[in-house]
């Protein structure tokens, strides 16, 4: 990960805005990288926005990490990060509006981050992306990419390291799941950390 980003990101807000659509996990991953940031002893928010909530429709979620107390909880409308769970979404204008010069993009997809930044309008902000859907059909089985994205946004944000995590994961999944559940989300986001493509 290079510097310029890593400054980017050591800031005292970090506002992250999440994109995907009813049932891919948008709020569980926007609460879950807020819920891991709090563990570590900082003030996390996380939230959805509520709207028509059915299947498919798109949806939208809200992080906000740091050092101090977070005061403001409303919408993100100039995130620091935005994380696409899926691409079809890039056709809004919605999904990018907001990020400034320095934000950062990233898309669950197939695609390099260069065809990416052909498709879409970012100024001089990063895209990142990685293949989340096919990793969670890899370690999970099915087509929901909302805690593997958990790995990319991890390594690009440096808010913590990638064990606090997966200590999380593991707590949280074990009690709510199983073993097996929790030990399999954890290898989706270790593969997605390690994956994540850069310009």
């Amino acid at each position: 990960m290079n510097q310029e980003t890593e400054t980017h990101v050591e800031q005292d807000l970090l506002e992250v805005r999440w994109h995907g659509r009813g049932g891919q996990g948008v709020k569980t991953a926007a609460m879950l990288f807020a819920e891991t940031a709090i563990e570590e002893g900082k003030h996390g928010q996380g939230s959805p926005e509520y709207g028509p909530e059915r299947m498919g429709a798109p949806t939208k979620g809200y992080t906000r990490i740091s050092s101090r107390p977070i005061l403001s909880h409303s919408s993100i409308t100039e995130p620091d990060i935005v994380i696409v769970l899926d691409p079809t979404l890039l056709e809004n204008p919605d999904v990018t509006e907001g990020i400034p010069n320095d934000g950062i993009l990233i898309v669950n997809t197939n695609k390099s981050p260069a065809e990416i930044r052909k498709e879409i309008r970012l100024g001089r902000g990063k895209v990142f992306t990685v293949n989340g859907t096919q990793i969670a059909l890899d370690t999970l089985g099915k087509a929901i990419p909302n805690t593997v994205m958990l790995g990319a946004l991890i390594r690009i944000s440096n808010v913590f390291d990638l064990a606090t995590m997966e200590k999380n994961i593991v707590k949280k999944f074990t009690k709510k799941y199983n073993e097996r559940i929790a030990d399999m989300n954890v290898r989706a986001i270790r593969r997605a950390y390690e994956e994540v493509q850069s310009e």
